[in-house]
């Protein structure tokens, strides 16, 4: 064989490798989305103003959410405090909000959201009050986080009933397409 059909063979898998497939961009081309969640009543990492917690209205804080993947079909919003009762001997995990089946076109959830302004399709689990709905920072002792994670999720859940968070979670397993989180601090 000739040097020069040798070299062919050898670059045309490569050149076949680097055509873009018709109708699908590359990689580079791709926007990249990263699914966010954040809240302008405070940064990640930063402290929870107490109008959102037992020392105030214990009204849920705004929150944002971007970049949801596409094939999103539903979201999950659950709010928790790995820290309790002591973050120096933390025992549990304490669960503040529940929320699953949120549509994929919301962007975020308005400061103070009562049931009947959620959006439609949305349903609630329990927290660990054994209620529905926000349940503000209220920490015993010392400074706890608050974990507020977004799951972008491949299916809608079915009707869970008022289920718990670890009932939802199991619910998700092998459906969660990406997840967020944003983490605000509280003390008495």
């Amino acid at each position: 064989m000739k040097s020069t059909h040798i070299l062919a063979m050898l670059l045309l898998p490569l050149a076949l490798a680097s055509m873009a497939q018709p109708g699908r961009a590359s990689a580079e081309e791709r926007p990249h989305m990263s699914l966010q969640i954040t809240s302008p009543a405070f940064s990640h990492g930063g402290e929870i103003p107490p109008r959102y917690t037992c020392d105030g209205e214990d009204i849920s804080p705004p929150l944002q959410w971007t970049g949801i993947p596409p094939g999103t079909r539903s979201l999950v919003l659950i709010v928790d405090d790995p820290d309790a009762p002591d973050p120096a001997a933390p025992k549990m995990v304490w669960v503040h909000w529940v929320l699953y089946n949120l549509p994929p076109e919301t962007s975020g959830l308005p400061e103070g959201v009562a049931d009947s302004q959620l959006p439609p399709g949305t349903q609630q689990g329990l927290n660990d009050w054994k209620r529905t709905g926000w349940g503000g920072p209220c920490p015993p002792v010392g400074r706890h986080r608050y974990f507020f994670k977004l799951y972008a999720l491949d299916t809608e859940l079915p009707d869970l009933g008022l289920a718990t968070k670890n009932k939802v979670l199991q619910a998700m397993v092998g459906h969660v397409l990406e997840e967020a989180e944003l983490v605000g601090t509280y003390q008495h």
